[in-house]
């Protein structure tokens, strides 16, 4: 009697952890500079707009002078400069991004591994802001207690208001809000996303995350109708709108010249082939040209729509159920995207060819 084989005990091909930890631990130890740096920014900007509502020269007391005093009402400030951090961490991780994912040129001074981990951190440094912003306001309507509730339904209400999308319901902050947050709550899959790649494949992880932009937007937008210090027409304000002109540029470079090679539009893709998505990203650099001649002329004229000293506030345009409209909107697509890219991963099959070092490109 023949014996039976040894079974085959050989190790199969190695699997990536779902967990990307030796990045996310490397991460962690520059987050520490990084936060560092941030939160002397914000205790900068704090001491600022303290100074200015001693002096009685912020524009915030023009919309709520009862916050003149500023002993008082020192988390309303601490609010507002963990605000103005967080925008300001935003836009560099969002022009760090789009620096990473363009062709450099021939000498670039920083290699794009660097880069990319710049844009990494930087990511999650504005995540812990933004979260710093909405702590500052939970605390103060705990502080404040205009309703005079007891310790529990004070906590419920406070936490409602802040952190339930929808929630606040009174004034501007119905819309502004409800735009804050969902920045907040998208910002946190769509940028600790890349820890995770393969679990969810670097191609689908790379389209969804191009949806930071809209949580940049978002953040402007929250700012732009909810800050005190740009209620108005003015200086600042379109100092603000200025600032969104070379995000504007460098995501049109993006979109010209991207790092992939199979992101480039050429004449082929709209005569044979692929017509529709030539067409598609044809209407998308179309678009970011017309977002930058829209954002240089209001830099140049310094209107932008916005509220006028003097002149009665009209209704706001956008109403919650239009934000939750486009919200499903936006949520749809991603879903579809997502759900086209897993199919075309399951057409092409399990093996493809060897990842490039651009493949992690946003």
């Amino acid at each position: 009697m023949r014996p039976s084989p040894a079974p085959d005990r050989s190790p199969g091909p190695a699997r990536r952890p779902r967990l990307d930890r030796r990045t996310l631990r490397s991460d962690l130890r520059h987050l520490l500079f990084d936060s560092s740096a941030a939160l002397v920014a914000t205790a900068v900007i704090f001491v600022v707009l303290y100074v200015r509502v001693e002096g009685g020269t912020s524009q915030t007391l023009e919309v709520m002078p009862f916050l003149a005093d500023a002993r008082r009402y020192w988390l309303y400030w601490a609010c507002q400069a963990f605000g103005w951090s967080a925008l300001l961490w935003a836009w560099i991780t969002l022009m760090l991004g789009l620096v990473r994912a363009t062709r450099p040129p021939a000498s670039l001074p920083v290699p794009l591994s660097r880069l990319e981990r710049w844009h990494r951190v930087t990511s999650i440094t504005t995540i812990g802001l933004m979260f710093g912003h909405a702590l500052a306001f939970f605390l103060e309507l705990l502080r404040e207690n205009a309703d005079g509730l007891g310790a529990l339904p004070l906590l419920f209400s406070a936490f409602v208001d802040v952190f339930v999308p929808g929630g606040y319901s009174s004034g501007t902050g119905q819309v502004a809000i409800l735009l804050g947050l969902i920045a907040l709550y998208l910002a946190i899959p769509l940028s600790l996303s890349f820890y995770v790649r393969a679990w969810t494949g670097s191609r689908l992880w790379r389209v969804l995350h191009r949806f930071v932009i809209v949580v940049y937007v978002l953040s402007v937008w929250h700012t732009l109708l909810y800050g005190t210090n740009v209620w108005f027409d003015g200086a600042f304000r379109t100092v603000v709108w200025a600032l969104q002109l070379p995000v504007a540029l460098l995501f049109l470079a993006r979109l010209l010249t991207p790092l992939r090679a199979d992101e480039r539009l050429t004449r082929a893709d709209l005569v044979r082939g692929r017509v529709t998505g030539g067409l598609v990203r044809l209407c998308g650099r179309l678009l970011a040209a017309a977002g930058v001649v829209v954002l240089l002329l209001v830099t140049v004229t310094g209107r932008d729509g916005g509220r006028t000293r003097g002149e009665p506030s009209g209704d706001l345009l956008v109403t919650q159920p239009l934000v939750w409209g486009g919200l499903a909107v936006l949520l749809t697509v991603m879903g579809a995207v997502a759900l086209a890219v897993r199919a075309s991963e399951r057409d092409s099959g399990p093996a493809g060819p060897r990842r490039r070092p651009e493949e992690d490109t946003p």
